[in-house]
């Protein structure tokens, strides 16, 4: 057994007044006492100064994708032991940020759902090639279907195939050239036809909607998620009460994909598109997610990881620093849409997310408290992955 003490301790939900001691043995934490509390006979007990909380979740990314210039556009071209290549490294780069658990939520032809299980990374729950229709958004990842029947046996292939959720791309998306991100990809009854289907064989549904027709035909169809969420219409960001009213009310979780790296903009036609579009990140996103805040919706601290050069891996602390600084969310309430929360969103809750004894032993060390300072996330003392120390010595900064 194997104590970690630090004077102040967040558990994933709330603050542990007066820190905490967490005991661990193998991987699952089998204790979590106050600071004060002396440690079990023979046990080794870490000493930190900082804060202890639980290893972080991001509930969407893309570990094909390496984060690079042609991060998307070159996974067809990448051989089998490349693509793995590219999966083990994002795992690694998400580690040694402190995200010891993801939700892919897009691989290219099951590559994600076929190494989910081999405990080398992150905890993984995978969606595997999100459902799209013919020459829609991703149509390259193999998950093009059309009308309801081919759509339910698309649906128990993913069962079959281990996957953990499946994704859905309500509507076009900025990153595939040729598609709408203001229109619908599905019918009604066809979105409706993926969530009756996975509900029946115990899967979650998370649609991907930037445009607000997409979003709207999403919550009617009764999707458990949302993925961006931003309302998009021609003639910009809209975000009507009503709508967001019914989100917050039914708990439908939206991540609306926070996060990015400092200074670095979108590919040129990318960015030319949101201007057009009125929906930029900085003048209309953050305040349209600082909007879906105040009326209650539920939010998730996901980052659409390893699209482009601005979502590299392992940017969780800003998600939740973006939360925290631009939409109003409350420190605490924006450590658990990337711990608790999250870790409901993804059905990881009986795995990770708290600080709690039975769980997988994934802990995050920190110096100085993110309660009041989430800056200090970036800076990660200790992380533990399943009870395995990860090695931070290229951490990013």
């Amino acid at each position: 057994m194997r104590g970690y003490r630090a004077p102040r301790a967040f558990d994933g939900e709330r603050v542990l007044p007066g820190g905490a001691l967490v005991l661990v043995e193998d991987q699952t934490i089998v204790g979590v006492e106050p600071a004060a509390t002396a440690a079990p006979d023979g046990c080794d007990v870490t000493e930190f100064a900082g804060t202890i909380l639980p290893g972080l979740i991001d509930s969407h990314v893309h570990l094909c994708a390496d984060g690079g210039l042609r991060a998307l556009d070159q996974v067809p071209e990448l051989s089998p032991g490349d693509l793995a290549a590219v999966v083990e490294a994002a795992g690694q780069r998400q580690l040694r940020a402190g995200v010891t658990a993801v939700r892919d939520l897009g691989d290219h032809r099951w590559a994600v759902v076929e190494r989910s299980g081999d405990g080398a990374g992150p905890t993984v729950v995978a969606a595997g090639p999100p459902l799209t229709s013919p020459g829609g958004h991703c149509w390259s990842m193999g998950g093009e279907v059309t009308g309801v029947e081919e759509i339910r046996r698309a649906v128990r292939e993913r069962v079959d195939r281990g996957a953990g959720v499946v994704k859905i791309m309500a509507s076009g998306g900025v990153m595939t050239p040729g598609t709408d991100v203001t229109a619908c990809q599905f019918s009604l009854a066809e979105m409706r036809a993926v969530v009756e289907e996975a509900h029946r064989h115990g899967l979650p549904v998370t649609a991907h909607a930037h445009g607000l027709p997409a979003v709207e035909r999403s919550f009617a169809s009764g999707v458990d998620g949302i993925e961006h969420c931003s309302c998009m219409t021609p003639t910009g960001v809209r975000t009507p009460p009503d709508l967001v009213a019914r989100l917050a009310a039914a708990g439908t979780y939206v991540c609306p994909t926070l996060g990015r790296v400092p200074g670095i903009d979108p590919p040129q036609r990318v960015l030319e598109l949101l201007e057009a579009l009125g929906a930029t990140y900085e003048n209309h996103h953050l305040p349209h997610v600082a909007e879906l805040h105040r009326a209650g919706v539920t939010l998730l601290a996901g980052t659409d990881a390893g699209i482009g050069a601005a979502k590299q891996h392992g940017l969780v602390p800003m998600a939740i620093a973006d939360l925290v600084t631009a939409c109003g969310m409350g420190p605490a309430d924006a450590l658990a849409a990337a711990t608790g929360v999250a870790a409901r969103a993804c059905g990881l809750e009986r795995r990770t997310g708290r600080l709690a004894a039975g769980l997988d032993a994934d802990l995050l060390v920190v110096d100085g408290d993110p309660l009041t300072d989430v800056t200090v996330l970036r800076r990660p003392r200790l992380v533990l992955s399943r009870g395995r120390a990860v090695p931070l010595e290229r951490a990013a900064a």
